[in-house]
């Protein structure tokens, strides 16, 4: 892993009790460095947008986006992960 790697989780689905939990839960697990989340809920959808930091993790970005992957199927939710430098150039103006 490089020093200071950093990945976005984006999270999008029906609101319920415990997902910022679970996904936080799961970026511990991992070694995964919570940095910043922003969360909204519209009616009864759920948006969230979390920077990670790498350096400490036990994973790769593509591993921990096969584990978030699976935890959205479980949950019913869309969880994608992806390295900060694909973020940034998809969001390009």
């Amino acid at each position: 892993m490089i020093k200071g790697e950093k990945a976005v989780i984006t999270v999008i689905g029906k609101d319920m009790v415990g997902i910022l939990a679970r996904v936080s839960h799961m970026c511990a697990q991992s070694g995964v460095n919570v940095l910043e989340v922003t969360q909204s809920i519209l009616q009864d959808l759920f948006a969230m947008v979390m920077l990670v930091d790498m350096a400490g993790a036990k994973t790769d970005v593509a591993a921990l986006s096969e584990q978030m992957d699976a935890l959205g199927g479980e949950l019913g939710l869309k969880i994608h992960v992806m390295h900060e430098d694909i973020f940034n150039s998809m969001h390009r103006i």
